[in-house]
């Protein structure tokens, strides 16, 4: 599978929790050595109370479960928008070696993070982690901005 095949299964996360009502993002964390999918998430915030359960950290707790260690060294994870400082932080943190982003909080039109990006936050820690953009962005970004206008 590809890149776009694998984002395809993070917008079937992402559709999944919008039937629920919830946040469009969706999520997933691919083993390298055979491809397997080891962690999904989509945005459980308004189910759980928890203000940390962002999809990408979802994916990553249920990764790191499968795995049973708490580093995903040999991992790519999959997301439909750019993460948050937060859950980038837990990227980097749990070793992830690639990211891989459908939109930009820029092309939604996210103001509240001002001059944010996972790039700038990579810099500032002199992160090793491949970061890839653009994947199948036209759709992240429409399924998000159609969320935020209704």
């Amino acid at each position: 599978m590809n890149h776009n095949d694998y984002m395809k299964i993070a917008l079937d996360e992402l559709h999944a929790g919008v039937k629920s009502g919830l946040n469009p993002v969706g999520s997933i964390i691919v083993r390298h050595k055979d491809g397997e999918i080891i962690g999904r998430g989509r945005n459980l915030v308004p189910i759980h109370n928890d203000p940390t359960a962002h999809a990408e950290m979802v994916a990553i707790r249920q990764a790191c479960d499968h795995s049973g260690i708490p580093k995903l060294t040999d991992c790519t994870l999959y997301t439909t928008l750019e993460p948050c400082p937060m859950c980038c932080w837990a990227i980097l943190t749990a070793g992830i070696e690639q990211l891989v982003l459908g939109a930009r909080l820029s092309v939604i039109k996210k103001v509240n993070y001002g001059d944010y990006t996972v790039e700038n936050l990579v810099a500032m820690t002199n992160a090793n982690i491949t970061i890839t953009t653009g994947i199948q962005e036209e759709e992240c970004a429409r399924l998000r901005s159609a969320w935020e206008l209704r």
